[in-house]
């Protein structure tokens, strides 16, 4: 024990105190919440109470605060020990992710082939990496350039929507359509970067806010463009250099290999489609972080005045911050929509948002590795959510997990912010280091010049 958490002792009526209060803030909660359900009946509406999910709830609340104020809060009577010992732990996510990102590469790489995937597991990995691909396209917005972005669905529909209207209209393949879905948020992308040149804050994620709203109204109302509510159908699905995944037909990829066919071929394929976008993402990020572009993006998340005293563009800084990080959203939004095949202005609600800004956030801003865990642990644990058996044995038949998954996620999201309040990965390595002037007032100290 060190000699802070010697000095600040242990309060532990106070701490027991504080738990129990929590534990009555929570009962109180979950009598409207959780404790009373309606039932259908036989026709009749009953009210069905739960005692266990209830009970449980309040139980766990109460086991939570009392370990946060054991051995988090130390000013609060309790000993500090996770704060202590986690405060060890930036420079340990620093080395461990020297060799994380290669090892997940190499496990993406042969993920299809290994015992265990399935057509379950290929769909999951499928939407994970879509989310990485947006997370790493905000996290240049957000992470790099300081920029707090609510409406980054707007790029991700605008490339979605882009790709389904050229391909359907004019019959064109997905390669060529990909980089105009791209370029076309990126346009979008810079016609909201100029009217919040001047916003910082609250007002620029407010009026970013409006702007995803405004591009969802335009896809619902607009229905001579996007067929409104009803969204838009029949899109073309991408082909292995011309060869197409069908069953039957001459130019087939299962004919033209000589393979018995298997719906899994598009599947793989468009697996390894978006896991390309995806390292093509992160590593032009990086090496824009490299660029004078990028030193001016963290040197703007730092302190605005200052790069205007020093001379940088703001307004360059910005529009390009808010249009290459478009541009990467409408790639993503355009594999969303061949790989769906439909595509409706329900697909890219402000959730959408909220969810990639969580991404972004709980894996740490500016951080590519810390993106990607948060994306595996938050898409892809959120998935697993869905069906539980453990907890229907727990609660009862009757218990849907997928009704719960969102409060256990929000409980997740909870606890990440309250034991790494930066993020996952809060740390990462400086993008300028100036190893031959370290290393030259190395020498002049020691000639006793220094």
């Amino acid at each position: 024990m060190s000699a802070a958490s010697a000095k600040s002792g242990l309060d532990f009526p106070a701490a027991l105190k504080d738990a129990g209060l929590a534990a009555l803030i929570a009962l109180a909660l979950s009598i409207a919440m959780l404790f009373f359900r309606t039932v259908d009946f036989q026709g009749n509406l009953i009210l069905e109470k739960r005692w266990t999910l209830a009970g449980t709830t309040v139980l766990i609340v109460f086991a939570g605060r009392l370990a946060l104020n054991l051995f988090w809060f130390p000013r609060r009577g309790g000993l500090g020990l996770f704060k202590i010992a986690s405060s060890a732990l930036p420079a340990r996510f620093a080395e461990l992710g020297k060799w994380m990102a290669p090892v997940l590469i190499v496990f993406a790489v042969v993920l299809p082939f290994l015992p265990a995937s399935n057509r379950y597991i290929m769909d999951l990995a499928i939407l994970v990496l879509t989310y990485v691909m947006l997370g790493w396209g905000l996290n240049i917005v957000v992470g790099l350039a300081g920029l707090l972005d609510l409406g980054y669905v707007a790029f991700y529909a605008v490339g979605a929507y882009s790709y389904a209207l050229i391909a359907t209209t004019f019959d064109w393949s997905f390669w060529v359509c990909l980089p105009l879905a791209g370029m076309f948020a990126a346009l979008w992308g810079i016609i909201l970067g100029f009217p919040v040149l001047r916003l910082r804050g609250d007002y620029l994620a407010i009026v970013t806010l409006a702007f995803g709203e405004i591009i969802r109204i335009v896809l619902l109302n607009w229905y001579t463009l996007t067929n409104g509510p009803d969204g838009i159908t029949r899109i073309p699905r991408p082909s292995f250099f011309g060869l197409e995944f069908k069953r039957f037909g001459d130019g087939t990829f299962a004919n033209y290999f000589n393979i018995e066919y298997s719906s899994m071929h598009r599947i793989v394929f468009l697996y390894y489609v978006i896991l390309v976008l995806a390292l093509i993402t992160s590593a032009l990020t990086i090496r824009l972080r490299r660029l004078p572009i990028g030193r001016a993006w963290e040197a703007m998340r730092e302190d605005e005045i200052a790069c205007r005293s020093l001379g940088i563009n703001i307004t360059n800084t910005k529009l390009t911050a808010f249009s290459i990080g478009a541009m990467f959203g409408g790639f993503a939004g355009s594999f969303f929509a061949t790989r769906q095949g439909f595509i409706s202005p329900e697909s890219f609600t402000f959730i959408e948002s909220a969810i990639i800004l969580a991404i972004v956030v709980l894996g740490g801003m500016g951080s590519q590795i810390g993106v990607a865990i948060a994306a595996i642990v938050m898409i892809g644990g959120l998935e697993l959510l869905r069906d539980l058996d453990a907890l229907k044995q727990l609660f009862g038949d009757n218990f849907d997990p997928a009704l719960y998954r969102m409060l256990l996620f929000g409980l997740a999201m909870v606890g990440i912010m309250v034991w790494r309040p930066r993020g996952l990965v809060s740390s990462r390595a400086p993008t300028v280091v100036l190893r031959e002037h370290k290393a030259r007032s190395a020498d002049l100290v020691k000639e006793g010049h220094g």
